[in-house]
């Protein structure tokens, strides 16, 4: 089942809950003259994203598909999109390097770190994040008209949860990295010098709403949500990183 809510004014989450997975992957819709889509979900998930999105607008008026870093769930139905849409892929300049110009069936808008992009009333901020979530193309976009991050992996939880909360999400998170050691999924988030000041850089946007790719979106002060992500991840894996 795919369900729609709006996090903030023009800003759409789609849902679309896995049971086998017990996992949401959520899609962010921003509705302005440009209209932007943030992660594509997988190809599975292709049409049932369209349609969602087809309640609230045209799906082929879509300009922008954006995403985080190059992996299934953020980018895997991009060529679906650039074929529905008179739209173009929306990356790091480094994804755009290793992967998407090659990868994509249309053009590509690399991004460096600190460049914006005015969709019409909304203006999106590139932050560069190598390996922040996961991956050394990844990087995130700051809406400063709404204030909403939309940060990937980051605050990622398991269930069918609700579209929004004011409660932390950090807690969940670490419950589910605790949960994952020793599977595939243990060290998604790499812990390196560098991390914490990435973070740091994503705490000082000051986002009124941080929208995660897996679970609920945090409404309220996100500079002290990130901040409390941080202490968690550098717990978790900071003195096991130092013995790697």
């Amino acid at each position: 089942m795919t369900t729609i809510s709006e996090i903030a004014r023009d800003v759409f989450s789609i849902c679309t809950y896995v049971e086998r997975s017990d996992l949401q992957f959520r899609q962010f819709l921003i509705c302005d003259e440009q209209p932007l889509l943030y992660h594509t979900g997988t190809r599975r998930m292709f049409e049932r994203v369209r349609d969602a999105i087809g309640q609230i607008m045209d799906p082929t008026s879509l300009r922008w598909i954006a995403f985080s870093h190059f992996e299934a769930d953020e980018c895997g139905a991009l060529n679906y999109w650039l074929q529905e849409a008179q739209a173009q892929a929306v990356c790091s300049s480094n994804a755009a390097l290793v992967s998407v110009d090659d990868y994509a069936f249309g053009k590509v808008r690399p991004l460096n770190d600190g460049e914006t992009l005015l969709l019409g009333s909304h203006r999106l901020r590139f932050l560069a994040t190598p390996h922040l979530p996961h991956g050394w193309d990844a990087g995130h976009l700051y809406d400063e008209t709404s204030g909403v991050l939309f940060c990937s992996d980051l605050l990622h939880q398991v269930g069918d949860v609700a579209a929004t909360t004011m409660e932390s999400r950090v807690a969940a998170m670490r419950s589910m990295l605790e949960s994952s050691r020793g599977t595939p999924m243990d060290w998604c988030i790499p812990w390196t010098p560098q991390t914490r000041a990435r973070l740091e850089r994503l705490v000082s946007l000051r986002p009124r709403v941080c929208a995660t790719m897996h679970g609920s979106a945090f409404v309220g002060d996100g500079a002290a949500e990130l901040a409390a992500l941080a202490d968690m991840l550098e717990d978790v894996y900071g003195a096991a990183a130092s013995d790697v």
